[in-house]
């Protein structure tokens, strides 16, 4: 059992190591989806190793067409797919469950994904300090510019109210946090 540590009202434990998938290439994204763990790693290959969530027993590969340089993913349980991004080709490649895969452009170099509740991809862009809004399909739906303060933003989420939670400041920068945004 994990050791615990009361700090002002919050217990914190100590994880424990309670599986591992195999070891391989570095692993450059992992999400989950309908009782399966998905991870991409950085390979010449191009394909995402999908395996069981439980046994951790390898399922499959699912083949991502024309990949080059992958940023990260995230998983949509309402469109049953997995968006990846591809920094290098400057678009999201957006998988199927059982392989179908198509892909859109961003128009400008992707960091992190996430899925808002409305089951639409937002592609955080650090170079140009946007936050894309794609429909599941890669319509854009609308781009926020955020603010000088908000240096080399990397990931952000939408909560239920609308407002976004954005993480930024990258190595060289004096600023390292998360802000919330309206």
């Amino acid at each position: 059992m994990p050791l615990g540590v009361e700090m002002e009202g919050c217990l914190c434990t100590v994880g424990q190591v309670v599986h591992t998938l195999p070891e391989g290439e570095p692993v450059g994204g992992v999400t989950s989806l309908a009782g399966e763990i998905y991870v991409l790693r950085d390979k010449e290959h191009d394909e995402v190793e999908v395996y069981e969530a439980i046994s951790y027993r390898l399922q499959r590969c699912l083949t991502v067409p024309n990949i080059r340089g992958l940023s990260d993913m995230a998983a949509s349980e309402h469109c049953f797919c997995v968006y990846i991004g591809d920094h290098l080709s400057c678009c999201i490649h957006r998988l199927g469950a059982q392989g179908a895969a198509t892909q859109w452009p961003v128009n400008d170099k992707p960091a992190r994904l996430s899925v808002n509740a409305a089951h639409n991809v937002l592609v955080t862009c650090p170079y140009v300090r946007k936050i894309k809004e794609f429909s599941s399909h890669g319509n854009l739906l609308r781009e926020l510019t955020l603010p000088d303060d908000v240096i080399t933003p990397w990931h952000a989420i939408q909560i239920r109210s609308g407002q976004f939670r954005v993480c930024h400041g990258g190595g060289d920068d004096t600023v390292h946090r998360v802000c919330k945004m309206s």
